[in-house]
């Protein structure tokens, strides 16, 4: 299953760069994963500095 950004995301960009499937983009107002390219490694949760992203 894929991750998910909640409304805590600050856009900070950090879940975009440590992402190695490149799934992570800027939406409108906070940053969002393609559920189609997620692959469920978990890196961006663990580079999100605000614990934003779960396993959705």
């Amino acid at each position: 299953m894929a991750y998910v950004i909640s409304n805590e995301c600050i856009s900070c960009g950090a879940c975009a760069d440590s992402c190695p499937f490149s799934a992570i983009g800027e939406g409108a107002g906070q940053y969002v994963i393609d559920a189609n390219v997620c692959e469920s490694c978990g890196a961006c949760a663990d580079g999100c500095p605000v614990n934003a992203i779960s396993e959705g």
